[in-house]
């Protein structure tokens, strides 16, 4: 048989030949550096037979799919250590995830973080010999539901009495067994560079109503300077941390009286505040109309929207005068409602009207966070209602409005276009369609973009927009999304040029995503430095003794008079306490005041990572503050 190698190059193997087999016949090097093999999108065990005609690609250390493989692999090898130190734990799942794996276990007595070194000891005791992951395939059934109940594995055997017979497979390493598809490394012995991180509780198959497991994550990497670079990532995320900072700053809290759902402070307001206005600015040159709708409806408006068939389980519902409403865990709806309000003709399109959308959606207890993962949703929405002729432009200009946005706070942007899920709405031919469109606009904008089968909304493709932040971890904020279901389904239209009815097209699309969410990710981005624009408190004036207060609040009314927010700090504390602890808070500027500066007109400016910088007369300060704080410098 002949396969492909990625440069088109046949290469001859014989039948049957494995991703193995086709990496000695390249070369010896590259069989004893393959992790596993690149089929199409999939990446499979080097031990696996390949097909005639396929493009292969042998996957080595250096290419990131291989981290997978590694990290998998890892994982057995720390569910092995687990069952040599408590011997009646049960074995759930065990994964790779992005940064690491994870393996879920339901163990006889409770173990904590405490216990993770001990883990890591066992795993370096059987990593000291080099063992081989052994793959069987074809394992039957009987033989296996048999050996999981022997040996007292009640998840193993779940799992596998939901596989067919005939296409079960087992790894094993140092006699320790799972079922498991793979993909797995050759020997243990790449794995080197490894950590466990923490330990949370997990229910079994992510159901409420199942037992409650340990989850223990763990990283690892194919050397120990990645690792040790991940680790202090890991390290300046929690310095970072907006929960911690959002406490610090006095911008927000949160209450067991509400969970999910954030207490904002003066000072948090300030940034919400200034991302309402950049928000209305944006929108209002590019066309928008800015419309309010209510947060709840009555349930038939959900089950024609399609919601109650896909959703009802994230949503919240009341009774109100004997009928059932729920509060809206969108703002499609309602839009659509201000849309048909009145006759719409051609020359109406496209019509675009976007929200500071208030909406609730049930997230459980287990998975809130912080302001990442919240209750009470503030979207910064819009739904454009066009022609089929201008959805490319329209999904254009979204595009290119969402590169401001993230260029105003240097976040990167990486697209992905997700495609058709397998639970979904309308007929094949609309979801061609839409894909396609969204393809070509994609194309014409000169966007590179990643495809993602199968994460499309329920009612339609979707373009997602990824943030690469200060630290270089990724955010998944932005979407657009295109829908042929819901004009169908509210059975909205307008008058063409031919005086006929035609359905519009419907672009949904929310660019910061949550308000919540995007601050809680802008306060990690900054680690709480905001820019000057941002900053809940751009300047405080520190006075040198009592006698120099009067000149300080009148220091402070003349930045105010330039729109900026300053703020004399007349605490009867030491000078330099007082700059520590408005250091501490972050701020842009403190000016520090004293006879010399209340003689001449000027300020002691100190600005944030500059130091002191010396005496300067105020009026140039403040334009200079106020011009930073206009031009949303960044």
């Amino acid at each position: 048989m002949k396969v492909e190698l990625p440069d088109g190059t046949p290469l001859e193997l014989a039948d049957g030949a494995s991703g193995l087999d086709a990496a000695a016949a390249i070369g010896p090097r590259l069989a004893q550096a393959a992790v596993a093999v690149g089929v199409g999108g999939e990446v499979r065990d080097l031990r696996l037979p390949l097909a005639d005609g396929e493009r292969v690609r042998i996957l080595t250390e250096r290419d990131p799919e291989a981290l997978a493989v590694l990290r998998h692999s890892t994982a057995h090898v720390m569910a092995e250590a687990v069952l040599h130190l408590w011997p009646d734990t049960k074995v759930a799942i065990g994964p790779a995830i992005a940064d690491g794996f994870y393996y879920d276990f339901e163990f006889a007595e409770p173990i904590s973080s405490d216990d993770l070194e001990r883990i890591e000891q066992e795993m370096r005791r059987i990593l000291s010999s080099e063992h081989p992951f052994q793959r069987q395939d074809g394992v039957g059934k009987a033989e296996i539901l048999a050996r999981f109940e022997q040996e007292q594995q009640p998840y193993k055997l779940e799992l596998a009495r939901d596989l067919p017979d005939g296409q079960i497979s087992l790894y094993t390493q140092d006699g320790f067994e799972d079922l498991c598809r793979g993909p797995h490394l050759q020997t243990t012995k790449p794995i080197k560079a490894f950590r466990l991180l923490s330990t949370a509780g997990a229910y079994w198959r992510g159901n409420s109503d199942n037992t409650m497991l340990t989850r223990i994550y763990g990283t690892a990497f194919f050397s120990q300077k990645d690792l040790d670079a991940h680790l202090e990532r890991i390290e300046e995320a929690k310095r970072r941390d907006h929960r911690r900072l959002g406490r610090e700053l006095d911008l927000f809290h949160f209450a067991d009286n509400s969970p999910g759902s954030p207490y904002w402070h003066p000072r948090g307001m300030v940034i919400w505040n200034e991302l309402s206005t950049l928000w209305r600015e944006l929108n209002r040159e590019r066309g928008y109309l800015e419309v309010r709708t209510p947060i709840i409806f009555n349930v038939d408006v959900w089950k024609r929207s399609g919601h109650w068939e896909v959703y009802r389980e994230n949503m919240y519902f009341t009774e109100v005068e004997a009928g059932e409403f729920g509060l809206k865990p969108m703002n499609c709806p309602g839009h659509i409602d201000i849309y048909a309000d009145q006759r719409r003709s051609y020359r109406d399109l496209p019509l675009r009207l976007t929200e500071q959308g208030l909406v609730h959606r049930h997230e459980p207890s287990g998975t809130l966070h912080g302001l990442l993962r919240v209750r009470h949703i503030t979207q910064d929405d819009a739904h454009i209602f066009c022609t089929r002729d201008q959805i490319e432009d329209e999904v254009i200009g979204c595009l290119e409005l969402a590169t401001v946005i993230y260029d105003t706070f240097d976040l990167d942007m990486r697209v992905e276009l997700s495609t058709r899920p397998e639970k979904r709405i309308g007929a094949d031919e609309l979801w061609d369609e839409a894909e396609g469109a969204l393809e070509r606009a994609l194309e014409r904008a000169g966007v590179a973009y990643d495809l993602n089968p199968g994460d499309g909304a329920f009612y339609g493709p979707k373009i997602d927009l990824h943030m690469t932040d200060s630290i270089g971890r990724s955010w998944q904020m932005g979407t657009i999304q295109l829908d042929f279901q819901m004009p169908e389904r509210f059975d909205i239209t307008y008058t063409g040029e031919d005086n006929a009815e035609h359905r519009p097209a419907m672009v949904h699309r929310a660019l910061m995503g949550a308000f919540e969410r995007f601050i809680g990710i802008l306060i990690e981005h900054y680690a709480g430095a905001f820019p000057v624009w941002l900053a809940p408190l751009q300047v405080a004036v520190v006075p040198v003794a009592d006698r120099h207060n009067a000149y300080a609040e009148s220091v402070v009314a003349d930045l105010r008079s330039a729109g900026l927010r300053a703020e004399a700090d007349l605490r009867g504390e030491s000078v330099g306490k007082k700059i520590a602890e408005n250091e501490h808070l972050r701020l842009p500027c403190i000016l520090v005041v004293g006879d010399r500066e209340a003689e001449a007109g000027t300020v002691s400016v100190r600005r944030r990572g500059e130091g002191d910088l010396g005496a300067r007369p105020l009026v140039e300060l403040r334009d200079e503050l106020a011009a930073e704080a206009a031009a949303r410098s960044s």
